[in-house]
């Protein structure tokens, strides 16, 4: 999927604010593959004590902000609908540069396997063509 046939994230996420950290998808492949963007405004709750007089995201919430993609990549499969995938383990991360205010977080989660109760996935979150953070990802498959 592309275009304008997307969902929006809260239509396929259980997140909310101040704990969704997905703006927009921008491709969509459902048990396959999913990208998505998040624009940082500086107005987020972290930021006035990450750090105070140089704020930055937080490196957690990075990958946070991925499982919240791989997710949507979970949930749109048909096989998935009424289950929640849980974030169950974070494996080869690496953080290579600063997420700050202004700046637009493009994120992708490509699954690399999808079983019935469990799942992994492969995260890459970038600014500007230039890579914030990747991550393997792990999840389980529960009921909501």
């Amino acid at each position: 999927m592309s275009g304008s046939e997307l969902p929006k994230p809260v239509d396929i996420l259980p997140h909310r604010p101040p704990f969704l950290f997905v703006d927009e998808f921008v491709e969509l492949v459902p048990a396959e593959r999913a990208k998505a963007t998040w624009t940082l405004t500086g107005d987020e709750w972290f930021f006035s004590g990450h750090f105070p007089g140089r704020p930055t995201l937080p490196g957690v919430l990075m990958i946070e902000a991925l499982a919240q993609v791989g997710a949507v990549g979970v949930l749109t499969a048909p096989r998935f609908t009424g289950k929640i995938p849980l974030l169950a383990g974070v494996n080869n991360t690496k953080f290579r540069r600063q997420v700050l205010p202004g700046d637009m977080l493009e994120m992708s989660v490509e699954l690399t396997r999808l079983g019935g109760r469990a799942g992994k996935g492969k995260g890459l979150a970038s600014v500007n063509g230039e890579t914030a953070c990747q991550a393997d990802l792990t999840f389980v498959i529960a009921d909501q």
